[in-house]
């Protein structure tokens, strides 16, 4: 019976970073066939030995760990050696050029990457907040938010919650609609934290036509016609000029770049056009 190629992948965390590793490696050999079996937090010298007994019973193996615990390691490398096991270190190499070059000591604790603090569910926190109060659906989040986002349809309100939410801002967006009242909330908030979205009528057309195409529908709508458009970024210039707020045109400006614009106003409380 042939044996099969393992390669028993070691952890005292997840093993995501060692099987990630391992998957790349083996893509360059028959397309990645190796069969990869993963033993996450490793505690103690009985659960590497465990992995040994395995890996010394099929000459076609390897193990290939991240272990930053310095007993454990050391363990696992000795065994390693007595059983005639090829085993690899995926970490220390580098750990050890970051000490030499930067003079630093690691912490050797396990899990640090994935760590749960503060910033993290800052962020977790933000994004559902975006969703929650996204395109008006609950005019309170206005008032909780931390930036409000308004502008017609197609003027990237939604990608820029979502954007700036993973910075851990908390954002809700408002569409404006000639034939919808926009909600009092709008006109009670800070004019600071408020931020108008406009943009050209030829582009808005484009991007709607393009929006129509998508969903299978006429290019002809009256969503996507120049008269419809212009009526619409009209009524939003109106509504803008009574919150008082700073506007941005995004016409030609991706995400990341009004996102920026949107932050340094902010920070600065200056209008910019």
């Amino acid at each position: 019976m042939v044996e099969k190629e393992v390669v028993y992948v070691v952890s005292d965390s997840v093993g995501e970073t060692a099987e990630f590793v391992v998957k790349a490696v083996a893509t360059q050999f028959n397309g990645g066939s190796v069969d990869i079996r993963r033993n996450s937090y490793v505690e103690d010298a009985e659960d590497i030995e465990d992995v040994i007994v395995l890996a010394s019973q099929n000459n076609k193996s390897v193990i290939a760990y991240t272990i930053v615990v310095s007993h454990l390691k050391e363990y696992l490398d000795r065994r390693a050696a007595e059983e005639g096991i090829l085993a690899v270190d995926l970490l220390n190499p580098l750990m050890n050029a970051f000490e030499q070059k930067f003079h630093k000591e690691p912490n050797h604790q396990p899990g640090l990457m994935r760590k749960l603090d503060e910033e993290y569910f800052r962020k977790i926190e933000a994004i559902e907040f975006a969703v929650k109060y996204d395109d008006g659906r609950d005019p309170r989040g206005i008032i909780r938010s931390d930036i409000v986002l308004i502008g017609v349809s197609r003027t990237s309100k939604t990608p820029l919650s979502m954007y700036l939410a993973h910075k851990r801002y908390k954002v809700a967006n408002v569409p404006l609609v000639p034939e919808v009242t926009p909600p009092d909330e709008l006109f009670k908030v800070s004019r600071n934290k408020c931020i108008g979205l406009i943009i050209s009528p030829d582009k808005l057309n484009e991007i709607r036509k393009e929006r129509l195409r998508a969903l299978g529908l006429t290019a002809q709508a009256n969503y996507a016609s120049f008269e419809r458009i212009l009526e619409e970024l009209d009524y939003a210039e109106k509504i803008m000029k009574r919150v008082g707020c700073p506007v941005i045109n995004v016409s030609n400006k991706a995400v990341e770049e009004t996102a920026s614009l949107i932050l340094d106003l902010l920070k600065s409380g200056r209008r910019i056009t």
